[in-house]
């Protein structure tokens, strides 16, 4: 299986878990691997796109990150987080933050300042992020599978100091 595909699977799978009672059932039923494979065709091609995975011991993908600078974010030196996933049986044992560290490594050797993410208010990855030093900045609404939610923006306004609080920490 290629990585599109990979990725794929682990990106759906994860929103049906991750979104569960917070999107709505028949939307997250009706996620499919062949819609996100093509999406993921089409990200791994983009040119300032970062992707990272993260695989288990057999060396299938468990989780990504991808990270690239939205439209909106107008500011000089700043990137997003545009997404982390694990799959549900892999969260809570260090691969999250092992992928934000790789993240940040990133950012710090590409010069980058400042990083913005995004995450859906009910979603408690936002503790993972505030743990790791994001600040709240606003709450946007959005309209996702026919639902609004509130979307919450996050902002590391120091790389290095990001950097150096990942690299520290021995959890």
């Amino acid at each position: 299986m290629a990585d599109k595909e990979c990725i794929a699977k682990v990106h759906v799978d994860s929103w049906r878990t991750t979104y569960k009672g917070i999107m709505p059932d028949a939307f997250l039923a009706n996620l499919s691997y062949e819609q996100f494979t093509a999406i993921w065709e089409k990200n791994l091609n983009i040119e300032d796109n970062f992707v990272i995975a993260v695989e288990n011991e057999e060396g299938k993908i468990v989780g990504f990150a991808d990270s690239w600078k939205r439209a909106s974010n107008t500011e000089e030196n700043a990137i997003d987080l545009t997404s982390i996933y694990l799959l549900e049986t892999y969260q809570g044992k260090g691969l999250g933050k092992l992928l934000l560290k790789d993240l940040f490594t990133h950012y710090k050797n590409q010069g980058y300042t400042k990083v913005f993410v995004e995450v859906l208010e009910d979603n408690k990855t936002r503790y993972f992020y505030e743990y790791y030093g994001a600040e709240f900045v606003k709450t946007v609404q959005i309209k996702i599978g026919g639902k609004i939610v509130n979307e919450s923006i996050y902002a590391w306004r120091s790389v290095d100091r990001t950097y150096e609080k990942l690299i520290s920490t021995k959890e």
